[in-house]
């Protein structure tokens, strides 16, 4: 049986079905540590996603070269005990929502990416609530035209935020982040719905479902769209109990 590491910011690099995932034993510590080293990207795992990046080699890449890659979800956490690898699940809302919670404290500057105009709007007015001292640098929603987003980079890159907090959907939000934040400081992390959590515009899953490991029914039940995306998680089990461990050429 393999153990995670004993030091705070401390973790190895493990695989489920090829995509890198990292263990550590605790994951704010390890992205407090990336943040001193210099900054990097932070990638929230999960069956679906692991799914998406053995078929697009571009998504595939923007995780192998992420930083810190924490297993998000129920499915790779399983996927890594099967492997000998006892680790707990970190859902990415929580280490963004602590991450926003020492930067506030910290004075770290706060960069907000994504998500639908209205939502960004009702974000910016709760986040004023939960932390009245955060120092929000730069908040834009992701419905910008294709001519601003070049600028919304460059503002981005001359900021040069402690922490980016990207909204952007699977699979743009990793590639976008890979791409723009060469040569930038900082924490880069992909927050998929979070902001519609945080917004109130959304819910998360009752905790009983979580213990259960059935939030994708809670999930797919807010959005019924989902269904075909949720496809992916049988398969994903499938792949795993095949012993499948290479990414799709």
């Amino acid at each position: 049986m393999q153990e995670t590491s004993s030091g705070p910011s401390d973790h190895y690099r493990r695989s489920v079905l090829g995509v890198p995932v990292d263990v550590c034993r605790d994951v704010r510590a390890a992205a407090l540590g990336l943040h001193a080293r210099g900054g990097g990207q932070i990638v929230t795992l999960n069956a679906e996603m692991t799914m998406a990046a053995r078929n697009d080699l571009r998504l595939g890449d923007a995780i192998a070269l992420a930083d810190l890659v924490i297993p998000d979800g129920a499915g790779v956490v399983w996927a890594l005990r099967r492997q000998g690898v006892f680790v707990s699940r970190s859902p990415g809302i929580e280490l963004a929502r602590a991450l926003l919670a020492y930067a506030e404290t910290h004075a770290w500057r706060v960069a907000l990416v994504g998500s639908a105009p209205e939502v960004m709007a009702r974000l910016k007015e709760q986040l004023a609530k939960d932390f009245p001292k955060l120092t929000l640098a730069m908040a834009v929603d992701g419905y910008q035209p294709a001519s601003v987003w070049e600028g919304v980079e460059a503002q981005l890159t001359a900021l040069k935020p402690d922490l980016v907090l990207v909204a952007l959907g699977l699979p743009r939000q990793e590639i976008w982040s890979q791409r723009v934040r060469q040569g930038c400081p900082g924490l880069w992390m992909g927050v998929g719905g979070s902001f519609d959590v945080w917004a109130g515009v959304k819910t998360r899953a009752p905790e009983w479902m979580g213990r259960l490991q059935i939030e994708w029914m809670y999930r797919l039940f807010q959005e019924p769209s989902r269904w075909q995306r949720m496809l992916a998680l049988p398969k994903f089990a499938w792949a795993v109990l095949r012993g499948v461990d290479k990414r799709s050429s």
